[in-house]
């Protein structure tokens, strides 16, 4: 039996950028935490330690540093894009070039101030081959909550089920969704911010029987809304919310008063996609 090394890849994880434009007197901010992976030529390495073909991490790091200097920094997509090219185009030895990027929100406060906003990450994940390009836009952490409009009866019952039947219940989600881009020539900022209200339209204005019913309505909307885009991955724990029992009080509690669960929690996957659109180069839900 044979023992042989599998798919790898390196790089450098978690590069922290900051970037201040100065133009004029308003001055521009970009707050990014830059992930790079290069894949290839590589088994020399694993192998005897010859590493001829290996860009030290610390070049990756400093290259962000460079580029955010030489290019500027604009939208994620943009900047991940321009990386992983260059890594694929100036390293013979590299088949592929991954780049993450989380981008953290600044809200303006004044010409060079600004408030940090935390309801949720941007994140752009791009992969460059020598066959293809991938962009892969999304959101973590996006916190969503209907007070009402939302039902959840009729399911499977068992000797196990204490679960009750309601047909009127909070329903609360922490969104991480990731959509592909069916080309990489998109308007970002205008791509993104569509994805975003399409997402949070259709949370809104569906009435609910399941969380999986409002994933899929949430990606049919976006991808109705954008067609700029393949397909939509969505992840949605089921932020539970138990009514409080006021009758030793001598309350009714009329969906009122609740208890905000911690864990565990229900989380419902899927996948959205149109049924023409070009598989995947990569495994972009990853």
């Amino acid at each position: 039996m044979a023992i042989v090394l599998g798919p790898n890849r390196y790089g450098k994880a978690e590069t922290r950028l900051v970037r201040v434009h100065r133009d004029g007197e308003t001055y521009g901010l970009v707050d990014f935490n830059v992930s790079v992976a290069l894949s290839g030529d590589l088994a020399a390495t694993h192998q005897t330690g010859d590493n001829s073909g290996v860009l030290p991490t610390d070049t990756m790091k400093n290259t962000v540093y460079a580029f955010a200097k030489q290019h500027g920094v604009g939208e994620p997509e943009a900047f991940a894009l321009l990386l992983a090219r260059h890594f694929v185009k100036t390293q013979g030895q590299v088949d592929s070039a991954k780049v993450s990027v989380e981008s953290y929100a600044w809200d303006r406060l004044g010409p060079h101030s600004f408030q940090k906003r935390g309801d949720y990450t941007r994140t752009t994940v791009v992969t460059v081959s020598r066959e293809a390009t991938q962009v892969v836009s999304g959101i973590s952490g996006l916190v969503l909550l209907n007070t009402t409009a939302s039902e959840f009866h009729g399911f499977v019952k068992d000797r196990y089920t204490t679960l009750p039947e309601s047909t009127d219940r909070i329903l609360a989600t922490a969104v991480d969704a990731k959509w592909r881009h069916l080309g990489d020539a998109a308007d970002w900022a205008t791509s993104f911010q569509g994805a975003l209200d399409a997402m949070t339209g259709a949370f809104v204005n569906t009435y609910s029987y399941s969380l999986q019913q409002t994933l899929l309505s949430m990606g049919t909307m976006v991808l109705t809304n954008r067609p700029e885009l393949a397909e939509i991955r969505l992840t949605l724990p089921n932020k539970h919310h138990y009514l409080v029992d006021l009758s030793p009080f001598g309350l009714e509690n009329d969906n009122e008063v609740f208890i905000a669960g911690d864990r565990p929690y229900g989380l419902i996957e899927g996948t959205v996609t149109r049924d023409d659109a070009a598989p995947a180069s990569a495994e972009w839900y990853l």
